[in-house]
């Protein structure tokens, strides 16, 4: 996986050139969108988002503030920008009416969070087989209404 690099000034003006979105434009909706969707992570993950899209923090800033390695960093945040942008989770977002909250939570511990079934059990006091069952269910829905 490559590393993008951008520098947030450029990313937020929104300039057109020669009647085309301009890149910075395009990087600009896409960091929007990764803004908002943003805030439904926890604190940490969400506090790492934010150095790296609102701050323009590279990683190594961010692994020095962090105490950590910069590839660990690296990583974490490729991971959750591809959670946060998944058409599954958002598929699931869009017809949350048709889950209980019990269903809604553990969606969110495995989409968002990353959890395990065994990890999301044990989090929510429930069995791996209930979880297993609530992910099929967002399965099927996923398969019925998928996104895009």
């Amino acid at each position: 996986m490559r590393k993008i690099n951008f520098n947030i000034d450029l990313v937020e003006s929104k300039e057109e050139s020669s009647g085309k979105l301009s890149e910075a434009s395009v990087f600009a909706d896409e960091i929007d969108l990764l803004r908002s969707r943003a805030q439904v992570l926890n604190g940490r993950d969400r506090a790492l988002m934010k150095m790296h899209l609102e701050k323009g923090s590279s990683f190594s800033q961010i692994a020095k503030l962090a105490g950590v390695n910069e590839v660990t960093i690296a990583r974490r945040i490729h991971k959750l920008t591809r959670r946060l942008v998944n058409g599954e989770y958002i598929s699931f977002v869009r017809n949350r009416r048709l889950f209980n909250q019990q269903e809604r939570v553990i969606a969110r511990d495995h989409y968002v969070m990353g959890l395990t079934q065994k990890q999301i059990a044990k989090k929510r006091n429930t069995s791996v087989y209930r979880v297993r069952k609530v992910q099929e269910k967002i399965q099927r829905l996923i398969k019925k209404y998928p996104s895009g």
